[in-house]
């Protein structure tokens, strides 16, 4: 536990770690008895499941790409839609966690040299995706590091720019060198000099056409536009363009990304070719916004996950350094996590990115904010931005979850009560299990308070796993289930 750091409660932690390559949560045993969370009772009684590591082998069809031995896609397979409907996993039936890297500027701005040291401390934190948009114009870079757009219009004919597809060439093989899913948005569309706001829909459509035609040999998550509202005639439209370009294409793994705080996809479960749902909670950070993120249409979906067959998943929570909305201040390594785990156990897990202030936008240059982004605030550089502590805590997420039978585990809001976050929603206390009840995974903001109901029977079933550091605690050998400080916790219920 870091120094300094006030204590709420009485409970007692022994300091353990799991190995970084762990792939299996602690063995628990299991005696009855009252626990207090924040200050509030707990019943305890008991839960858990096992895991299972699918192997297998598999390589590149015949003129397609090759990747460095230790890429997943090599070892396990194109990625897919599971059979849940809930995340994604390889051909071979291993799961995959979706953990993307933004850097909408990173292909177009940077050079090969630059590129290579990006997707290496990428890697190195734990990312397995990287989310950029793939084309220029638009209003952050209007051309490439070069001067180039991605196409020329002569009248209303388009013709792509076989030069600036040279370099995203180089920069999406270099993704795929590096072990990693690419994500490349195909137009962003939300305002003018955005191409996808620009150009006609016929345009729009040619344009993905061509890229989906030249990157689908590598393993991708074709985002369709970015920044689009996807409601009244421009949904029209985006329907029209996304049926265009994919309904033929059932292989192909395909969202889309809509403004902040904007969930449109009620009207659109039939559209079989947007196989994931997407949504942004954006960069607010008022009660309003928290709500919406725990409590707002991404949980209330998310909850009813069997008749939605597809993975929900946050493409913009807050970023790093990036000015909230209402505040006018950076956000915190704390805003982040809080709004990554929120994401993660309100509906079915299956991943979400996460975004440095600066880095999205490739900033060469300190003391500017990104282009036509007034108010985000003053960027670091992208090098800079590498060293946020909240890509390191993004790792340590994808640990703690790897380390859990996370596939299995879907909302349990019904074991929370009397929660603080009645008052103050940044403290709401989400909460999720294994339907088998076997495993229970809850995560305490900084300074949240709640009634869980949970039922063990050995105190040793029960762990804190501490978010900011990636490292373990046993619980109390009294039983005393207290966060061990004011910061924020997750707890871990394993029979």
């Amino acid at each position: 536990m870091p120094k300094g750091c006030p204590r709420r409660g009485n409970g007692f932690a022994l300091s353990t770690g799991l190995p970084a390559d762990s792939g299996t949560f602690p063995a628990a045993a299991s005696v009855g008895g009252q626990a207090m969370i924040g200050r509030r009772s707990m019943s305890l009684a008991g839960a858990g499941t096992g895991l299972a590591l699918v192997l297998g082998l598999s390589l590149p069809a015949a003129g397609q790409p090759a990747a460095s031995a230790e890429s997943p896609f090599l070892r396990h397979g194109k990625l897919r839609i599971a059979a849940s409907g809930t995340h994604l996993e390889h051909a071979d039936g291993t799961p995959f966690f979706f953990l993307a890297d933004t850097v909408w500027c990173g292909p177009a701005l940077s050079t090969a040299e630059d590129w290579r040291t990006y997707l290496n401390d990428r890697k190195k934190k734990g990312f397995t995706a990287i989310q950029f948009n793939a084309i220029c114009p638009w209003r952050t870079a209007p051309t490439d590091r070069e001067g180039r757009t991605a196409y020329r219009l002569e009248g209303k004919r388009l013709i792509p720019n076989e030069a600036y597809f040279r370099q995203l060439d180089e920069r999406i093989e270099a993704i795929h060198q590096a072990g990693l899913l690419a994500v490349p948005v195909l137009v962003w569309a939300h305002k003018k000099g955005d191409a996808g706001f620009d150009l006609s829909e016929e345009q729009v459509i040619e344009l993905a056409r061509f890229q989906v035609q030249r990157y689908e040999k590598y393993p991708c998550l074709f985002i369709l536009a970015g920044d689009a509202r996807y409601t009244g005639k421009e949904a029209e439209r985006w329907r029209r363009i996304g049926r265009a370009v994919f309904a033929s294409r059932k292989d192909l793994l395909v969202t889309t990304h809509p403004t902040g705080m904007n969930f449109p996809w009620k009207d659109w479960e039939g559209e079989t070719w947007l196989n994931i749902w997407a949504y942004q909670s954006g960069h607010g950070d008022d009660s309003r916004t928290w709500a919406w993120l725990h409590s707002g249409p991404p949980a209330q979906f998310g909850q009813r996950w069997a008749g939605i067959k597809r993975p929900i998943i946050n493409l913009e929570p807050p970023y790093e350094g990036h000015n909230g909305y209402q505040s006018r201040k950076p956000h915190s390594a704390e805003n982040v996590r809080r709004a990554a785990y929120w994401s993660l156990l309100v509906a079915p897990p299956a991943g979400l990115t996460y975004g440095a202030h600066g880095l999205w936008s490739w900033q060469t240059e300190s003391g500017q904010e990104p282009r036509d982004h007034q108010g985000t605030g003053i960027a670091k550089t992208w090098k800079e931005a590498l060293e946020f502590p909240g890509a390191t805590q993004m790792g340590y997420l994808r640990r703690f979850l790897e380390s859990l039978p996370w596939t299995e585990l879907r909302p349990a809001p019904d074991f929370v009560q009397q929660q603080s976050a009645e008052k103050d929603p940044s403290t709401f206390v989400a909460c999720a299990r294994t339907a088998d009840g076997r495993v229970t995974v809850v995560y305490f903001p900084p300074r949240a308070q709640a009634q869980v109901r949970l039922h063990v029977s050995d105190p040793k079933q029960v762990r804190w796993y501490n978010p900011r550091e990636g490292t373990w605690r046993d619980n109390s050998p009294r039983g005393l289930l207290v966060p061990p400080d004011e910061q924020d916790w997750l707890l871990v219920v394993q029979a």
